[in-house]
């Protein structure tokens, strides 16, 4: 081995990364990003770990002074205490796990719900007993669910699948593509009576067709060992998850509409995939976020299809019931083609 030869390879590689400013930048720039994102969401130093939900009330995010609960409880950190104008509202967000506990202000038996299912739930319910003692007075009594109730991995699921249809359309239709105009292959691809449009209509229906087929394995593998709930049609969930599926291959097309540094695309699709991931409430909820978290999170295809997928797996929701979904996807899937149509280039 001559050390020489592997000197100036290593050299190479390095002024190679170097000069190319838009790696450089991202290896800088997407971390930060990150940390930012989260401490936004999180609120920094204001950190929660359990959220409370109080009804009646008209306050989104409450205080312990506006609580209306007993005082050592609504003074215990960690907690956050959502508020609901009514116990409809506060009892769907607890049966899809987006809230911990639910308890009703100014009741004189401290009525509460919890869901048996959720190891948080559990917690609130010993930190909120523990906090009427001594009193003998101070009973709390708890309230039955009403409704099935959603088990955590059946709300988590179609945020896996989701996921997974994400990175697989952003990175097999974006990342490949300026990978085969890199290494001259669409150069060569335009000598030949093809066209654009039909192009990429063949990347996006190959893709559609192996996002799909992966859902399904995925699918069978994991119902076979959990034996997930649908409440609604099985067609329902094919149509929501072939709508996503084809909207997120349309983002994957305007990445990949210009693209050239194989570099700068992979931290264009990770900037796009992550705070997609976790603004789209893939592996917890965004309830008692700040609100224009929620508002960015409703720019995201993954948003909406998660929401149409959870209200017909776990509340037997209809396509009718998640047409304004659908809609906002289809939207989106147009919106994406025509751009990605008219920046494409087969060179540069």
């Amino acid at each position: 081995m001559s050390f020489k030869r592997l000197w100036a390879m290593f050299h190479a590689r390095n002024i190679e990364f170097f000069r190319d400013w838009s790696a450089l930048g991202w290896n800088f720039f997407f971390p930060f990003l990150i940390v930012a994102g989260f401490g936004m969401v999180f609120g920094g130093n204001d950190y929660t770990e359990y959220k409370v939900g109080v009804f009646p009330s008209q306050y989104e995010i409450i205080h312990s002074e506006r609580t209306d609960l007993p005082l050592r409880f609504a003074e215990t950190r960690y907690i956050r205490f959502i508020g609901f104008k009514s116990y409809e509202n506060g009892i769907e967000k607890l049966k899809h796990h987006k809230i911990d506990f639910l308890v009703k202000a100014g009741s004189p038996s401290h009525e509460y719900w919890v869901s048996d299912s959720s190891p948080k739930g559990y917690i609130i319910e010993k930190i909120f007993k523990s906090s009427l003692l001594p009193d003998i007075k101070n009973i709390a009594e708890k309230k039955e669910i009403k409704g099935n109730e959603i088990r955590y991995i059946d709300w988590l699921f179609p945020g896996i699948l989701a996921m997974n249809m994400m990175f697989s359309a952003l990175w097999g239709v974006g990342y490949v593509v300026v990978r085969y105009r890199k290494m001259g292959v669409l150069k060569r691809l335009n000598a030949t009576p093809l066209t654009a449009f039909e192009y990429l209509s063949s990347q996006v229906l190959s893709r559609i067709f192996i996002l799909l087929f992966t859902l399904g394995v995925v699918w069978f593998g994991c119902d076979l060992v959990f034996h997930f709930k649908v409440a609604g049609s099985y067609f329902d969930l094919f149509i929501i998850f072939f709508t996503g599926g084809i909207c997120l291959s349309a983002y994957g097309l305007v990445i990949a509409a210009r693209g050239f540094s194989e570099e700068f695309t992979s931290g264009v699709v990770n900037f796009i995939s992550w705070p997609m991931m976790f603004l789209s409430e893939v592996w917890f909820s965004l309830e008692g976020s700040p609100h224009w978290i929620k508002l960015i999170a409703k720019l995201f295809p993954l948003t909406h299809m998660l929401s149409a997928a959870r209200k017909v797996m776990n509340d037997g929701a209809t396509l009718s019931d998640v047409s304004p979904e659908l809609a906002v996807l289809i939207f989106m899937t147009l919106l994406s083609i025509v751009a990605g149509a008219a920046l494409f280039s087969w060179n540069k």
